[in-house]
Formats: C-alpha cells, structure tokens, sequence
C-alpha cells in the first residue's frame, strides 16, 4: 500500500484528454503504439471504450515536484470480460455460483488489443521500480476502495510481474506467435531457412493467391484515405458478424487513428478485378510490427495468410523490423513461420478462499502451458539447426 504523502500524490483521472499528451507520451515511450495517448484517446474519444460499453476509464497518474507526470497507468473499471484476450469467464461463473459477485473488476489493459507492452508507464528520468510499485498499490488502494472482487493486468511485459507479484498478485502466463528476422534479406531468405516442405506450402499459397489476379499494396501516412478506413470499417464488420463476434472498434476510431497515428499504420490491401477486397490493419512500433484487424469481403483462398502473415514478414524484412507479433491464437500461424511466445499477466482477488482457488488453477493452467510450448516448438517449420 503507498502511504499516505504517496496516495495523495495519485490522482485517478476519468478521461485520458485530461492528462497532456506529451506528457503522458514521456512516460509511455516510443516504442510501442497502443499505450500511446493518440490511441488510447481515439478508442475513448469514438465510443469503443467508453462507460457506456463497460469501460470506465479510472487511469492513474503521479506528478513529481514540477507538477509533470512521472507515471501514469491505463486503467478501466469494467463490468464484464469482453475485448481482453485472457479469459476470466469460467472464474466470473465460478464465483458467482458461488454466491459472489464478480463484476465489477479493474482491468489494466490497452482494450480490444492482445500486445504485451507497459502498463505501468514510468518517465526515464524518475525512480522505475518506486514508481511501478506505487502505482500497482494504489491498483489495488481503489480495489478496496470500489469493494472490487480482483484486478487483471493484461498482455503486461515480464519485467513489471514483480512488481505485482510483491503485492499478493497471481502471474498468469499465455501463448501467442511471433516471428523474429533472423537478419534475412528478402522473402527468398527466409524461405530458404525452412524446411523443403514448408517451404514449398507457403510458395503454393502465396502462387495461388497471385493467379486469382489478387494485388498486393501496403499503405501508411497521407496515402490512407477517407474511403480507405469506410471500406476498412465494412471488412472488419462483416468479418465479425460471420464469427458471431462483436465488431468493437467504431468507423470513427479507424479515422481517429488515422489521423493521429497515420505514419505508424501500415494497412495491407488486397485487390481484386479493380476493387479493393480486403484489408489488414497492422501498426508499427521501434522494433516491431503488430497485425492487428482484419477483414474480406468474400471468400478467396489463401488470402487470409497472405494478408496477414507474409505481408507482415515481407514488410517487416524491407524496413529492417525484428519481428512481427500476429496477435491472439492460431497455432496454424506455427507452420508459416512465426513461434510460440509467453504472454504475461497479473490478477489480484479479493476474496482469499477464492484467490485460493485461482491461485490452484493457475499451477495447473502453468504446467499444462508450458508441456503446449514444449511440444508446438516440436512442429517448428525452420530447417532443424537453424531455429
């Protein structure tokens, strides 16, 4: 718990456009776009999270001496599970079978996006380990304070667990699928790190998309247009609606973010007999490239995996990226080249007997986890030696 001159010293703000942007964005950093105030703000700003969905932002931020923000952390006060990406359903039906009430939580999350990045953002220049851990105190101060039954902190990095951790958290670990450049030069060189047969199903896909006469177009900044993101926002609806999903994000947050993150957006677009059929939403960060949103207006095969995967690979190798997080699920992503990956999150419970519970499933959930990534690494489709 932060004492008394340090609980004074956060303030828990209902609106990110309440805190400068600059300000927020020193504590944030550069490299990853989805803690960034332009993309916080546009998702709150377009209705896709706000309290009339559920999320009620209760972000958190300390100043120092100068009255500047030294750490801030994006904070929601939600009353259901939709849009996280780790799922707490079987634990909201446990409890409340149980005679509990399990809604409403606090979320530490970026909504609707399964990335690991900082979530508890802290300026260069201050204190790390201080600030962190007075922000996840003051976490679990306005758990009490709102009679909560538990905090998620999700998709955080590895490096902020302990500061949980310290306070009675539980660490939950998760699996995505990530590709690394391993310094190739083209396509070709990655390919040819693969085994022969992999390699031969990813040419056919990528031929068979080229022979329906589909072409390919990459597009960030000025060159996205107004009718870009309406055609964008059809595709992305229409592929919710066929995956009994509900389409979160609203045609005003695509146009948010085009005009706030424009040079950061990398939107893939597929072509076909002079109409624009399909698309990919993918952002940029320092190192990094994260597919994000996609969506086809019709059924064209092989498209999805060009779209989305060898697109990314392809862009990510032309201007020198590390690597390209696909997003959440899809162990099909394995044989295309891109790797299990450990995801990291943290929840507190209020009820001990409960917390006990979670606590119990966790071990089980952990070991079950880690003989997954031990086996799906079995299935690599790189050349044995060169993974």
């Amino acid at each position: 718990m932060p004492d008394g001159r340090d609980a004074r010293a956060v303030e828990v703000v209902p609106r990110i456009a309440e805190l400068a942007a600059e300000e927020w964005d020193a504590c944030a950093g550069p490299g990853n776009p989805f803690v960034s105030h332009a993309f916080l703000s546009a998702l709150e700003e377009s209705g896709s999270a706000a309290a009339d969905n559920g999320w009620l932002a209760q972000h958190l931020a300390v100043r120092d001496e100068d009255g500047r923000l030294a750490c801030v952390a994006p904070l929601y006060l939600k009353d259901h599970s939709y849009g996280e990406y780790v799922f707490d359903w079987g634990w909201a039906d446990a409890y409340e079978r149980a005679g509990g009430r399990y809604y409403p939580k606090l979320q530490g999350a970026v909504p609707f996006t399964p990335v690991t990045g900082p979530r508890l953002l802290v300026r260069p220049d201050v204190a790390t380990r201080e600030h962190r851990r007075l922000l996840a105190a003051t976490m679990v101060q306005l758990a009490k304070q709102h009679s909560v039954s538990s905090i998620h902190v999700t998709f955080c990095r590895e490096e902020e667990v302990p500061s949980f951790l310290d306070l009675g958290f539980l660490e939950r670990r998760g699996l995505q699928y990530h590709w690394e450049n391993a310094g190739y030069g083209c396509f070709d060189d990655f390919l040819a790190s693969l085994a022969s047969r992999k390699r031969k199903a990813i040419k056919k896909e990528r031929q068979k998309v080229a022979e329906a006469g589909i072409r390919m177009s990459a597009l960030s900044g000025a060159d996205i247009k107004a009718h870009h993101w309406d055609l964008f926002d059809q595709f992305y609806r229409a592929t919710a609606d066929r995956k009994w999903g509900v389409p979160y994000l609203t045609r005003r947050f695509w146009g948010l973010l085009g005009e706030r993150l424009a040079e950061q957006v990398v939107l893939v677009l597929a072509e076909h007999d002079g109409r624009i059929v399909a698309g990919a939403l993918n952002l940029r960060g320092g190192d990094t490239l994260y597919g994000r949103n996609w969506g086809c207006a019709g059924h064209f095969r092989f498209l999805h995996f060009e779209a989305c995967y060898y697109q990314a690979i392809e862009y990510a190798i032309d201007h020198g990226l590390k690597r390209v997080e696909a997003g959440a699920q899809g162990e099909h992503k394995i044989q295309r080249g891109y790797l299990p990956a450990e995801t990291f999150s943290c929840h507190w419970i209020a009820d001990p007997g409960f917390r006990d519970a979670v606590a119990d499933y966790l071990q089980r959930e952990r070991r079950a986890k880690d003989r997954e990534g031990l086996i799906l690494r079995d299935f690599t489709p790189y050349r044995r030696g060169e993974d």
